[in-house]
């Protein structure tokens, strides 16, 4: 499989996974940076990229 082949497969595993995210636990070290992060941006909304941006990015590397 080429690269972006296995991405794609990767992003469909990934999509899998977050249909059932209340089958995932988080651990607490994970819980308080997903804390700290969403806190961040209700501070500065501005900042930072949209997800279709972030992954544009990341496709266009490849």
């Amino acid at each position: 499989m080429s690269v972006s082949e296995r991405i794609l497969m990767v992003e469909a595993i990934w999509d899998s996974i977050a249909e059932n995210d209340e089958q995932v636990e988080l651990t607490e070290e994970t819980k308080q940076l997903l804390d700290e992060r969403l806190k961040a941006h209700k501070n500065n909304p501005e900042e930072g990229s949209i997800w279709d941006e972030v992954k544009a990015r990341i496709k266009s590397q490849f």
